[in-house]
């Protein structure tokens, strides 16, 4: 029996400004710390055997975790479209939004709607691509929200909505 399983979706092609700035200078980071990475690298090829150098495997398996992301921003980057400015109709949620939200028990939370390379959930920062966002876009203020969770339905009433600037 195969495995087989279709690709997810690939992500939303959008990112704010902060978010572009940030990835650039991951990459930057990136591309320095990899130089030295090379380096300890090297001088742990010098010791000899190989095969029982811990330091050796260690800096190539970093140095491989290095390339893969450094691979991954160089070929997302320049996919990506950056939206610095707020909608023309800030009434309603779109991209950049900052939104809150008010359960069933009264308690409100705040969320701002970002790019898939930046979502935090730390920050409260959802994806583009969440069902928590795309329920909530073009809502506008005393809309009532319903996303389906793992466990239950949730129902959001929608208290307010800003865009940083």
């Amino acid at each position: 029996m195969s495995r087989w399983r279709p690709a997810p979706p690939k992500p939303s092609p959008y990112i704010t400004a902060a978010g572009y700035r940030r990835l650039e200078n991951e990459l930057k980071h990136l591309w320095e710390q990899r130089a030295e990475v090379v380096q300890a690298l090297s001088a742990a090829a010098a010791e000899g055997d190989r095969s029982e150098n811990a330091e050796y495997i260690y800096r190539k398996k970093q140095l491989r975790e290095m390339d893969g992301r450094i691979g991954y921003l160089q070929k997302r980057m320049p996919e990506l479209h950056v939206i610095s400015d707020p909608p023309p109709d800030r009434r309603r949620i779109f991209f950049g939004a900052q939104v809150t939200l008010e359960d069933d028990h009264g308690t409100q939370t705040v969320y701002r709607i970002v790019g898939a390379d930046e979502f935090d959930p730390a920050a409260h920062c959802i994806s583009i691509d969440s069902p928590l966002a795309q329920a909530l876009l073009k809502k506008t203020v005393d809309d009532e929200v319903r996303v389906q969770t793992p466990a239950t339905e949730a129902r959001y009433c929608i208290v307010g909505i800003s865009y940083e600037v």
